[in-house]
């Protein structure tokens, strides 16, 4: 089967991951303002606790399976009809213990059946979902995950447009939003069920089990820390108040998914780079990556950095204007998140995944304190500074457990974070009255620093000299000069 190259993967998922996320996007904007603040704050705490679902369903098999199946002589076919039959087990597992966490530490009527509405359909398409994306990510296919997403936004927007038209009720709406996720898996699984022979006779693949408690618990702490602000808020500060953070916080982690363009492309070749021992290009990869994430995620955060309030009043309405300090701070975590994500990438393709569990625990029993404490005293505000302390323990944490990361500090920190840093502090306190040219002037400044960097500016030349269009030889001619 063929694979596709690095850049290509990226070109394709840039592109399906701009459009599925202003799909997504637009669909919760739209939300928010047919939703009540009160009504929005249920359906963020039933979203976020629905995420941490979906995760139970996989519980870092997606990681196993991308391990095991870049090693030599793979067979995927038996690779997936046991990664398939563990995510049925799992599921199964996940809807129990979903009814007695309900059930146990969560009371109010109203919630707890949007919870269900929401819940059943959802985290059933995500496993679906993720079978998908798991295979085409292993087979280095990424045109054929971004189909998969890109149909379940269209899915998603398609059907919360016809719930809100019919003016259908909160409850009705969660269950619209379940749906599409559950009609998307359907057609990825089916995508899957084409390419490879499934035998849920044999006997489960040994090798998916092989160090699966790290990755259980890493894959446990990278779901729970975006969910992590609903769930704690909605026992510290009232209901309308949660809504206004999840408002200012969905775009954030709407827009993460853009620098995890690139994680999704290096991740399977990284995998691949140590398994077969070539440490060396293992890390040179990695320092890329590095570069790449952390420059996709600084021009991503501009424009919300610079222009919140516009941002918030544009998309969501006046209603919600108290989201704009909040947005505006928030917007900082796609740069933490570029370079955290990146450098835990480094780790776990070569064999280190215990060391990004630890940082990621650190991070979510300090997050779980954070939030409690700070937005109890600040409220909405403090429930922002959690966030970004949260993203900070990640960036320090992943460097400091890093082998090489005296290598990596000298080729990325001196230009994609010093530098940066210095940018953003200075166009904020010069045109603090002039946003918008507070924002032209960063995003230049980021353009030029870029061009410090001689391997981004390499890479990006080399790719465009390879994909550029041959002009056509007429025979006649060539063979004209041949003769002469």
């Amino acid at each position: 089967m063929k694979k596709n190259s690095i850049w290509k993967n990226i070109v394709h998922l840039f592109i399906s991951t701009v459009v599925s996320r202003l799909l997504n996007a637009a669909a919760l904007i739209v939300l928010a303002q047919y939703l009540s603040a009160a009504s929005y704050g249920r359906f963020s705490v039933a979203l976020a606790f629905a995420m941490i679902l979906g995760y139970f369903t996989d519980v870092g098999l997606s990681n196993t399976v991308l391990r095991e199946g870049s090693k030599k002589q793979a067979d995927v076919d038996h690779l997936l009809s046991s990664y398939v039959k563990m995510r049925i087990l799992l599921l199964l597992a996940t809807f129990a213990g979903a009814y007695i966490a309900i059930s146990l530490f969560y009371h109010e009527a109203s919630l707890v059946k949007m919870m269900y509405y929401l819940i059943i359909p959802m985290v059933t398409g995500l496993a679906m979902q993720s079978i998908g994306i798991t295979y085409f990510q292993l087979t280095e296919q990424m045109h054929h995950l971004g189909a998969i997403r890109i149909y379940s936004a269209l899915l998603l927007v398609v059907l919360l447009t016809i719930g809100m038209l019919m003016h259908t009720s909160p409850l009705f709406i969660s269950f619209l939003f379940g749906f599409s996720y559950f009609l998307a898996g359907l057609y990825g699984l089916w995508m899957v069920v084409k390419r490879v022979s499934f035998n849920l006779k044999k006997k489960i693949q040994r090798g998916l089990l092989k160090n699966i408690g790290s990755f259980i618990v890493s894959g446990l702490l990278i779901m729970l820390l975006p969910q992590l602000g609903p769930i704690v808020l909605e026992n510290t500060i009232p209901l309308a108040a949660v809504g206004v953070f999840a408002v200012a916080y969905r775009i954030p982690s709407a827009l993460y998914q853009v620098p995890g363009i690139v994680a999704g492309a290096f991740y399977p070749v990284l995998f691949r780079h140590y398994n077969h021992q070539q440490t060396d290009k293992h890390l040179q990869l990695n320092i890329l990556q590095v570069k790449l994430m952390s420059l996709v995620g600084m021009l991503t955060a501009l424009p919300f950095y610079h222009l919140s309030d516009l941002a918030v009043s544009l998309l969501f309405g006046d209603k919600w204007a108290a989201a704009g300090d909040a947005l505006k701070w928030l917007s900082l975590m796609l740069i933490f998140q570029g370079l955290s994500v990146a450098l835990a990438d480094g780790l776990t393709t070569k064999g280190l995944q215990g060391r990004r569990t630890g940082v990621q625990l650190i991070a979510v029993v300090s997050g779980v304190i954070f939030y409690y404490f700070l937005s109890s005293a600040y409220s909405v505000m403090g429930a922002v500074y959690a966030a970004l302390l949260i993203e900070g323990i990640l960036f320090v944490g992943c460097w400091l457990c890093n082998p090489e990361r005296v290598i990596i500090m000298r080729k990325t920190f001196p230009v994609f974070v010093c530098l940066f840093g210095s940018t953003l502090v200075l166009t904020t306190l010069l045109f603090s009255q002039h946003p918008f040219i507070a924002l032209c002037v960063n995003m230049l400044l980021v353009f030029l620093l870029t061009l410090l960097d001689k391997e981004i500016r390499n890479q990006a030349l080399g790719y465009l000299q390879k994909n550029k269009p041959v002009k056509p030889v007429n025979v006649e001619n060539r063979k004209e000069a041949q003769n002469g």
